[in-house]
């Protein structure tokens, strides 16, 4: 990675999407340490460090921090990537935007990413009025009035529709993902006041700090940590490049006087299709319970909450599951056996030992249906470890670890990929010199 960006600086286009990313990277960054006003960030920052790991938690990770800071991008990129969630959902389930999607070609798409941009605003409004009741809800508002209520709501929506504006221009004009880079700067931003956290704990632990509000990690738990990230962000490289590679041969045809096809080729499925997705949905959803509890304080105690603790068996029960199942649906989505099968037909393609059309479709099927499987293994162990982790040395600010750990191993090998497609495009002289 390193020496992929060493090598990219050394061109100078390069050299100025690197800069612009890294500019836009620190606007927002900027507006993650600009407070709105009325808020009382200091008794918000308390009310986050005292709250249990639910979705509150998730949004904050994903935020860099702003989120529990009340700042003018707390809701950071959350609306947009819900937005396009929507929306690609809404484009299998509706007809009319299907073929918007599939046959608008550019009109097309600028139409689908125009009603993204609207359902961002709308979400934005939404999740907004969601902050400012919690903040009105725990106290935690200098001003309650209405024009103090309007401020907030406005100032949250604004931000979050900045932030999209700040991820597209990185994608037009930078380098990689806009949203994914701005996701990346988030977790990143987090890595300093992560360790200082963890000095804390050990600091605590050597003085004989046993009160439960304090955070105490032991000693011998500090390399457990780091060998255990570095064995998962090994884990998740190797399995982010791995893929079930399904030959396909093409049979020779003879149009005018050229002969077509003979070729070999393959089908490449890739073992993790959904990324990072079904972790976020299944979080979310599992989350709800506590995510409520934030809101209604007198449901903390009760033995329902109990049952769904972040930290406890059901709640991981429940947590693999959902990833199982959103692991499935989106695999669905992205890969359609019947539609492959259809294009192989049409182009003189097959799968050797297969005959064309249905048997095909239901070979891929079959193939689909066990690397999601693996796939979502994979994912519920990368969810589950941080929690199991968490609850052996007793920190359960571990609980979102395995997340962040996955989206910055991937964000950084997309980029790495993106920066290495650009430079051989810009050194390779062609047949024509």
């Amino acid at each position: 990675m390193i020496e992929t960006i060493r090598n990219a600086w050394k061109i100078q286009e390069l050299r100025q999407k690197l800069l612009f990313t890294a500019f836009i990277l620190l606007i927002f960054r900027l507006g993650s340490a600009i407070p709105v006003p009325f808020i009382n960030t200091t008794g918000l920052q308390s009310y986050f460090d005292a709250a249990s790991s639910n979705i509150l938690a998730l949004m904050n990770v994903m935020s860099g921090g702003s989120y529990s800071s009340g700042t003018v991008f707390a809701l950071s990129i959350q609306p947009y990537i819900n937005a396009s969630i929507i929306i690609q959902l809404l484009t299998v389930a509706i007809p009319a935007l299907e073929r918007l999607a599939k046959d608008g070609g550019e009109d097309g798409k600028r139409t689908i990413e125009r009603i993204t941009r609207y359902t961002t605003l709308a979400l934005g409004l939404l999740q907004g009025f969601g902050y400012y009741t919690l903040l009105r809800y725990n106290e935690l508002l200098s001003n309650d009035g209405v024009w103090a209520g309007i401020v907030i709501v406005i100032t949250f929506t604004a931000g979050s529709v900045f932030v999209m504006w700040l991820g597209e221009q990185i994608t037009e004009f930078g380098i990689g993902n806009g949203i994914s880079m701005l996701l990346f700067g988030g977790i990143i931003s987090r890595l300093p006041s992560a360790v200082y956290y963890m000095y804390i704990g050990v600091t605590n632990w050597a003085n004989g700090v046993t009160d439960e509000s304090s955070i105490v990690i032991a000693g011998w738990a500090v390399p457990l940590i780091i060998i255990g990230m570095l064995l998962l962000v090994i884990f998740v490289v190797f399995i982010s490049g791995a893929e079930r590679r399904i030959p396909v041969q093409y049979a020779k045809r003879v149009v005018g006087r050229k002969m077509y096809g003979g070729q070999s080729s393959n089908i490449p499925m890739k073992v993790n299709m959904s990324g990072v997705l079904p972790i976020i949905f299944a979080q979310t959803i599992a989350s709800i319970p506590a995510t409520v509890a934030a809101f209604v304080p007198s449901l903390e105690d009760s033995t329902f909450m109990q049952i769904f603790d972040s930290d406890g068996v059901v709640y991981a029960i429940v947590y693999v599951l959902l990833i199982i199942g959103f692991s499935y649906f989106y695999a669905t989505i992205q890969f359609n056996p019947v539609e492959v099968a259809n294009n192989l037909k049409a182009q003189g393609g097959f799968i050797p030992g297969y005959r064309a059309g249905r048997p095909t479709a239901d070979f891929l099927r079959r193939v689909l249906n066990r690397i999601t499987m693996f796939g979502a293994i994979y994912l519920g162990i990368i969810a589950l470890l941080p929690i199991i982790t968490g609850n052996l040395i007793g920190l359960s600010a571990l609980s979102i670890g395995g997340t962040s750990v996955l989206i910055v191993v991937s964000v950084a090998l997309d980029t790495q990929k993106a920066l290495e497609a650009q430079m051989v495009m810009r050194t390779y002289k062609g047949f024509l010199n």
